[in-house]
């Protein structure tokens, strides 16, 4: 999958450029900083993205050098996913299948970030810091670092690992789960290395996708003690916001009741 990803930003410019745009309803988008003209800078990377489920592309909408790959790594992430969503549920106290049946795991988004070298990686970031807008999230790192995550108002590295995926808890399941679960800011520092470097993130949600279930949180998880700490939302609408607003800050303090 890594080198799907390669291949792709690193062939010609003339093959490529017909998959850029920034209207994100399109099957296919390849593109640079989806937030540019809200975020204060730009981050030193460029992305293409495609919704791998509930409704995956047709073939011929993916580009030829990088389709297969992504058709073959989807189907087995959507399998991780639904697999995780079971033992979270239990982790709740709930029926196993109680996050599948609620659509949690019904949409997926892939986004393939490139990050070239950076020649002044002091003065910009790969990815800025935010948390994730899906329930869940699968991440393929490859082998140069960069990813860091905040704990306790500190950044920590999270030094690569072969063979091995990352797992974020997105802000979704924290709002459906009343803050059981946290939803964990991240940030990706520019790159340092003379090797660009790559990563996948799988994101479970149907985003701007027409997906008319509201998402509060869960009955069984409240209670006069512990009362729901957010409204009923929808996922399109979580999303308007956080791209509204860039991707910086908290997404969910504006849903808080």
């Amino acid at each position: 999958m890594k080198d799907g990803v390669r291949r792709f930003n690193e062939q010609a410019p003339e093959l490529k450029k017909q998959f850029y745009s920034r209207d994100f309803s399109r099957e296919f988008v390849y593109t640079s900083n989806f937030d540019l003209y809200t975020s204060s800078a730009a981050s030193w990377r460029d992305t293409f993205s495609c919704y791998m489920a509930p409704n995956p592309p047709k073939p011929h909408d993916l580009p030829a050098i990088c389709r297969d790959v992504m058709l073959e790594y989807s189907k087995e992430v959507i399998s991780l996913g639904e697999f995780l969503f079971e033992l979270i549920s239990e982790a709740l106290g709930l029926n196993p299948t109680h996050l599948k049946d609620i659509d949690c795991s019904k949409g997926l988004r892939m986004l393939c970030h490139y990050y070239p070298p950076c020649p002044e990686p002091d003065l910009t970031l790969g990815t800025t810091k935010h948390s994730d807008i899906s329930f869940l999230t699968v991440l393929l790192p490859d082998q140069i670092e960069g990813l860091q995550v905040l704990r306790e108002g500190y950044w920590f590295d999270v030094p690569p690992v072969a063979g091995a995926l990352i797992i974020n808890i997105g802000d979704l399941l924290q709002l459906v789960t009343n803050d059981k679960f946290i939803s964990s800011e991240h940030r990706v520092l520019a790159n340092r290395a003379t090797k660009a470097r790559v990563s996948i993130g799988c994101f479970f949600t149907t985003g701007i996708r027409p997906n008319p279930r509201m998402y509060g949180p869960i009955r069984e998880l409240v209670s006069e003690d512990n009362p729901p700490k957010y409204r009923e939302i929808t996922v399109k609408e979580l999303n308007a916001h956080r791209n509204a607003k860039g991707l910086d800050g908290s997404n969910l303090l504006h849903f808080r009741i």
